[in-house]
């Protein structure tokens, strides 16, 4: 999939008329159908199933529906399980831009920024539920899993599940993931797909539960592991790309510490520092060709970063510092590539600077609790996405940068600065 893309200046861009909110459109009945008959033969090439659970409670009422995120597979999974349901979408900016944001209107779905605040979205989803008298299908962790689990969900997801007061269901996907995982550079595997459709909450048992409990609910219901789903279930995945793009989720090597001299390639993850080298085998699981095998689990490894990177913060080391070539959109017509600038990330938060001067945003370290960065973004490269509701700006990296490290501080820097709020409040 690609995005409209044009070159501009950035006092051009500025002239350009932004992004007006427009009430969502009760779906279409003929263009959902037309796009069921689009999805079926992919829902019948990965022999997709799913089981329900609790759904009888729900019937044919209005719902939240909150889908795990894994690949460009997930919608057509959705239009699969809940067709003939009508259902407004919610939807990121980008992902409408040009015609086929047009279309993507008149089958219910609305606009919003990915990981920004947005007060008009809970009043588009009140609207759809009780206006339009449709169920509303969201994705709460926005962005593709890396590493096979839940991306960082918001905060206090509880507060408006009991503002809306409409049952909640849960959607989770098995083998969504591995058919086709973002660091895999959009190469296709032949897996069998299903998921688990279930009630999680009745609007009554939203009433009586508290926010923290829904939460709770929510963290439970989105604490999967798809690479462990892969090994325990012996799920074979015998293709000689596998690894390919791996280095994109495990940028450091664990033997040596250096970043970013990862390459994952064919069935092999090497790191051209130490020359150490790992095989993907058929059941994503690591093993190192010589020596220990640091982390035999994907995800193991990813944690270790984490943890690796909050040690950098809290030792105030860590720093981002890279030119970047800048896109930025104010509406759905696409992108406006506005030349190079410079991104730097610290203990401060985001700043990007650009256009002889005259672009120069800053965004908090407690702005968002994660990061909208992405792999090979819309097939134009790697990608870190900041911005508030007025202007998204991509910046695609021009120097060896991990966007995942990127994520990953960007969630533990928020942790910190929320932890050192509450001690200081504490303390008053």
């Amino acid at each position: 999939m690609k995005i409209k893309t044009r070159e501009m200046t950035y006092d051009e861009v500025l002239r350009l008329p932004r992004l007006k909110h427009k009430k969502p459109m009760k779906p279409s009945r003929l263009l959902a159908a037309i796009v069921r008959i689009v999805c079926a033969p992919t829902l019948r090439k990965i022999g997709f199933s799913y089981t329900t659970e609790r759904m009888e409670l729900v019937g044919k009422q209005p719902c939240l529906i909150l889908m795990n995120h894994s690949s460009f597979t997930d919608m057509k999974l959705a239009f699969g399980i809940f067709y003939p349901r009508r259902m407004g979408i919610v939807t990121s900016v980008d992902a409408m831009s040009g015609i086929l944001g047009k279309l993507m209107r008149i089958l219910g779905c609305t606009p919003t920024h990915k990981y920004v605040t947005d007060l008009s979205l809970i009043r588009d989803l009140e609207y759809m539920l009780k206006e339009n008298k449709t169920s509303v299908l969201m994705y709460p962790e926005a962005g593709y899993s890396f590493d096979g689990r839940a991306t960082a969900l918001p905060r206090k997801l509880g507060v408006l599940m009991k503002r809306l007061g409409v049952p909640v269901v849960t959607v989770i996907t098995q083998g969504a993931f591995h058919r086709d995982p973002l660091y895999n550079m959009l190469q296709i595997r032949n897996v069998k797909v299903s998921a688990h459709v279930k009630c999680i909450a009745t609007a009554e048992e939203i009433k009586e539960k508290t926010v923290d409990e829904l939460d709770a609910m929510l963290e439970e219901a989105f604490s999967f592991d798809n690479f462990a789903w892969q090994r325990d279930n012996r799920i074979s995945i015998d293709v000689p790309f596998r690894a390919d793009g791996l280095h994109r989720i495990l940028y450091k090597c664990p033997y040596c510490g250096v970043e970013n001299q990862m390459e994952g390639k064919g069935i092999h993850l090497t790191c051209h520092a130490c020359k150490k080298q790992w095989e993907m085998d058929e059941y994503g699981q690591l093993s190192a060709g010589d020596g220990k095998t640091e982390y035999a689990h994907i995800p193991d490894w990813y944690t270790w970063q984490r943890e690796c990177v909050r040690k950098e913060l809290e030792a105030g080391t860590y720093l981002l510092d890279t030119d970047v070539d800048i896109a930025v959109q104010v509406n759905l017509d696409g992108v406006c590539m506005i030349g190079e600038g410079h991104l730097t990330h610290n203990q401060e938060g985001f700043r990007l600077t650009g256009a002889e001067g005259k672009l120069d945003y800053k965004q908090s370290p407690v702005f968002s609790h994660t990061l909208y960065s992405d792999y090979y973004w819309y097939e134009i490269g790697d990608v870190i996405g900041i911005g508030d509701n007025e202007f998204s700006y991509f910046c695609f990296p021009k120097t060896n940068t991990s966007v995942t490290k990127a994520r990953l501080a960007t969630e533990e820097l928020y942790k910190l600065k929320k932890y050192e709020r509450k001690q200081s409040s504490k303390r008053q």
